[in-house]
């Protein structure tokens, strides 16, 4: 942080968070599924990852997609995930819970929590997702979160901005507010210098065609057809490099 912004670059393979961190990021949150927001990556990936980058790899705790309202045995497994998280390596943790009314579940935060330290965790963008911005940032600072990451409640940061600003001048400090959600080159000047937020979070990705050369149309392997299972999502050294000058040069 003496040289200016912190990024941190969501990665999901060895290939993106190797690129991440040729790019110049601060910190890698190491995830499976981008293309459904992040869930928790495997442990093989964690340990290779681990074994190939140096700067601090906090890991995804999300134990499938869709909303943050988990049962009792969901609750389970993110224990156990933390627990073999912690066993292979993981520099933090990054978790977000939430009631049926949409505030912070604070019991099972509290829990979860618990099962973390000493590492430091922070809460994704479930908070995207609460009924009361302002009140839940309180609720994270009472339970002793280090970070939350959030658009501002919108569909990007760009378009979250003013609520990212108040966030952060209402934190003063006592969490660190980090803007994420569609950061580009084209827009990360305006949300640093409009947010006051001294970290960001991007993926910086690029789509890589397929190295297969034999391809059957016919079928795919998920349930989604609009994404074609020969072009994949790799961080891209260039753009992770053009984010970190921009966020440099603000200073």
């Amino acid at each position: 942080m003496g040289d200016g912004f912190l990024m941190e670059v969501c990665v999901d393979s060895v290939e993106s968070a190797v690129n991440a961190e040729r790019g110049g990021a601060g910190r890698i949150e190491l995830c499976a599924g981008l293309m459904e927001g992040g869930t928790t990556p495997s442990m093989g990936l964690l340990q290779v990852v681990k074994q190939c980058v140096r700067v601090p790899v906090f890991v995804m705790i999300r134990p499938r997609g869709g909303d943050f309202l988990y049962s009792d045995r969901e609750l389970e497994v993110m224990k156990a995930d933390i627990r073999l998280a912690k066993l292979h390596g993981a520099d933090g943790l990054v978790f977000g819970a939430l009631t049926e009314d949409g505030r912070i579940d604070t019991e099972l935060c509290t829990a979860l929590l618990a099962v973390c330290r000493p590492l430091p965790v922070t809460f994704h963008r479930a908070f995207d997702m609460v009924h009361d911005p302002l009140v839940a940032l309180e609720t994270l600072v009472s339970l002793g979160f280090e970070r939350v990451l959030t658009s501002g409640c919108d569909s990007s940061a760009l378009e979250g901005l003013p609520l990212i600003k108040r966030l952060t001048e209402q934190a003063k400090g006592r969490i660190v507010v980090v803007p994420g959600g569609g950061i580009t080159e084209r827009n990360l000047q305006r949300i640093l210098e409009g947010s006051g937020a001294p970290e960001f979070h991007c993926s910086a990705c690029s789509a890589r065609d397929s190295g297969m050369k034999f391809r059957n149309s016919s079928v795919a392997m998920g349930a989604s057809v609009s994404v074609s299972e020969y072009s994949l999502k790799v961080a891209d050294v260039a753009k992770v490099r053009t984010l970190n000058a921009i966020a440099k040069n603000i200073l």
